[in-house]
């Protein structure tokens, strides 16, 4: 085997690790979303708490996941292969110290997200006492983000994949065995947060003694790597996070319409992000040091090689996805909440909602892999213009179609799609037309056969449909043995009719 096909198999095998971690952890985040919502239903408090959630959330997803890690890794991949290792740990003390410094300025302007509950004077006093509790979590996210992208650039993958595993196992416990000492139930969950951000803490930094990194407080605002990261950042924040930034507009919308919106746009969101999570950021998490280190060399045709595989893997796993959660929303959606405070009417909200969000999936999750080709080559300013564009794209729209429209949370679903796929393209045109993305040959017949087999799928699920129309009036157990059934079967339907069309098993290896 040869150095090239060599390099293509650990890429393939690390981007499997990050999604078995990452899968382990969505499934964790599931069950804390059953156990909040069992508690809580849809109602004032966990309205509440998913805006303030989604301030610490933003944060490690912008941070974590965008804006930083994407400005931090190629730096630190250049200085890796480039520089001493003095030079090294210096940068990353004071790389350290100037995260350290930002997250706490950043963290007094956090209140502005949540303006609608600044007219209901229960909401206003119950969300600043959550957002008290929780605010240390911040502080603890910003250092277990860098922390991880240091881990990332050494290929050490498993462990930052896995640490949300412990944000939601905390949750999940604050929530079944905690309520009762608390006179809201949702302070104990607010709680769960701030322990789990130190448990996350922990955890990372275990692995940054043993390489011997762990960061010191040093100041020197002149250094030339901490000025080229910040330069890089600044832009991400935007072009690295704009699903992120998109979502927390519907978020701010949805605190403005009735009582539940917000629970409903959370929901439906959380079930997005599973595919999303699971097979896109686990492929950029992997991918981006990669295509740093390819543009370190010089060697454009491992960086073009492993760009078209990223993508490809992309829409294989994404367009199915996409069409299963379309047409099984409800039943998904009533499986996993349907009991305790939360309602059947609240269950069919959400699936609208979530059945909006399908029809930009691929767009979210093609948009984590495109932004990732250019801040490889360390030019975040284009895709921050195109995230400008959307942005203003997406308030427009959710003020057209939430407000004006009447289509009220589903309407701001709506507006992000839109706002995603017209990103989507302008990202891939100009990718392309600067020749960082070169499309390998046969790229649109291999896209025919996966909407060929995907068309084979949904043929299945309409079938599926007309064969048990009346799902909910099963036993629980029944819907879950269907569910269980009918996504093996949709499954088994559409990698065999891609493997009639040509496609092998193989491609995940190579």
């Amino acid at each position: 085997m040869d150095s090239s096909e060599n390099q293509k198999n650990k890429t393939s095998l690390k981007t499997l690790v990050v999604s078995f971690w990452t899968l382990i952890s969505r499934i964790f985040g599931v069950l804390r979303d059953i156990a909040t919502t069992y508690i809580l239903g849809a109602g004032v408090a966990h309205d509440v708490f998913v805006v303030m959630l989604k301030i610490p959330n933003l944060f490690r997803r912008l941070v974590a996941e965008g804006a930083f890690s994407q400005a931090f890794i190629p730096v630190f991949t250049e200085y890796k292969n480039n520089q001493s290792r003095e030079e090294l740990k210096k940068l990353i003390d004071l790389t350290f110290t100037a995260i350290s410094s930002l997250v706490l300025f950043l963290c007094v302007v956090f209140m502005i997200f949540a303006p609608g509950f600044y007219f209901d004077p229960l909401k206003k006093s119950l969300a600043i006492e959550i957002l008290r509790i929780t605010f240390p979590y911040l502080f603890f996210m910003s250092l277990v983000a860098f922390f991880g992208s240091i881990l990332n650039s050494f290929s050490l993958f498993s462990i930052p994949a896995a640490t949300p595993i412990a944000f939601n196992l905390s949750l999940i416990i604050g929530a079944i065995f905690f309520t009762d000492y608390f006179e809201l139930p949702v302070l104990a969950i607010a709680w769960g947060v701030f322990i789990a951000g130190l448990i996350q803490f922990l955890i990372n930094i275990i692995p940054i003694i043993k390489l011997k990194l762990l960061p010191k407080f040093k100041f020197d605002f002149n250094h030339p790597g901490l000025k080229k990261i910040s330069i890089l950042m600044l832009p991400g924040i935007l072009s690295g996070g704009i699903i992120q930034i998109n979502i927390l507009i519907d978020t701010i919308f949805a605190s403005l319409l009735k009582t539940g919106s917000p629970t409903w746009l959370y929901l439906s969101d959380r079930l997005i992000q599973l595919p999303l999570g699971i097979f896109a950021i686990a492929a950029a998490t992997v991918i981006l040091p990669a295509l740093s280190n390819a543009t370190a060399v010089k060697n454009d045709l491992e960086f073009n090689e492993k760009f078209n595989w990223a993508l490809k893997f992309i829409f294989i796993v994404g367009i199915p996805s996409s069409v299963g959660l379309y047409f099984l929303s409800l039943e998904i959606i009533s499986i996993l909440f349907l009991r305790g405070e939360f309602s059947t009417s609240d269950a069919l909200m959400t699936s609208y909602s979530l059945k909006a969000f399908c029809f930009g999936l691929i767009a979210f999750m093609a948009i984590k892999i495109l932004n990732v080709g250019f801040f490889a080559r360390q030019d975040p300013k284009t895709p921050m213009y195109v995230a400008l564009i959307s942005l203003i794209l997406n308030v427009i729209l959710n003020w057209l179609f939430a407000f004006q429209f009447g289509y009220g949370h589903v309407g701001l679903a709506i507006g992000s799609v839109i706002a995603a796929v017209v990103s989507f393209f302008i990202l891939i045109f100009i990718l392309m037309r600067r020749s960082i993305l070169i499309l390998e040959e046969k790229s649109m017949i291999f896209l025919l056969k996966i909407i060929a087999s995907s068309l084979g799928l949904l043929a299945l699920l309409i079938g599926f449909q007309t064969l048990i129309p009346n799902f909910l009036d099963f036993s629980l157990l029944i819907q879950i043995f269907n569910l269980l059934l009918i996504i093996f079967l949709g499954a088994f339907v559409y990698f065999g009719l891609m493997f009639i069309f040509g496609f092998r098993m193989s491609f995940f290896k190579n």
